[in-house]
């Protein structure tokens, strides 16, 4: 991987890079659940995840093998067992670790999403990220999960090459991260109408401003 002689740091762009072969998008993430039970519960009857397969893990037949979609055909799966116990508590996250998942909701039902996670006894944190809105809460497992909306409409085919312009401009900028106007600015010269979306008022939740 090349650098940018000026600053040492890997360069941030859409350009795909000089590899030894390329991926074509994200197929599914799997983590090591607790029980089938409590994880249906929660990813379908709480998230609204479709359960859209279930067979025994290919290479542990013992344990279950549980497929939901997230909302756009990509997948999360979880290997369960039943003698497994859940527990809320915050996870560690050693390197190679997963620090947490993100998923995408509509903005026009963020506030279903808060009241869904409150009124199934799930707290949570809202944050405004700059360039998107985001509320943390932990799964029945204590996995880190955050749900995430676009203060501006991506085209999802286009969303990299946005998010290096928007990089771009906030360097510009001299701003130590990427906000609203620099999305925008990126947006508008990339020819993509998008309007902004209220969401309200809320810290960023990091140690910059």
């Amino acid at each position: 991987m090349t650098t940018d002689p000026s600053t040492d740091e890997a360069p941030v762009t859409a350009t795909p890079p000089e590899s030894a072969f390329r991926t074509t998008g994200l197929d599914h993430v799997t983590l090591v659940g607790s029980n089938e039970a409590e994880t249906i519960e929660f990813y379908r009857d709480v998230l609204g995840m479709p359960l859209v397969l279930r067979q025994p893990n290919l290479d542990q037949p013992e344990v279950t093998h549980l497929f939901f979609d997230t909302g756009d055909g990509r997948i999360l799966t979880f290997f369960v067992e039943d003698d497994r116990d859940s527990s809320r508590q915050p996870l560690r996250t050693p390197v190679g670790g997963v620090h947490h998942v993100a998923f995408t909701v509509d903005p026009e039902r963020f506030d279903e999403v808060k009241s869904g996670l409150s009124e199934n006894g799930y707290q949570f944190n809202e944050f405004d990220r700059g360039i998107f809105h985001s509320l943390y809460t932990r799964d029945h497992n204590g996995l880190t999960l955050e749900f995430a909306t676009d203060k501006y409409e991506i085209p999802d085919d286009r969303r990299g090459e946005v998010l290096a312009l928007a990089h771009a401009k906030r360097v510009d900028d001299g701003a130590e991260y990427a906000k609203a106007e620099h999305l925008e600015a990126a947006l508008s010269e990339l020819g993509l109408d998008s309007e902004a979306v209220d969401l309200g008022d809320a810290a960023t939740g990091a140690g910059v401003e």
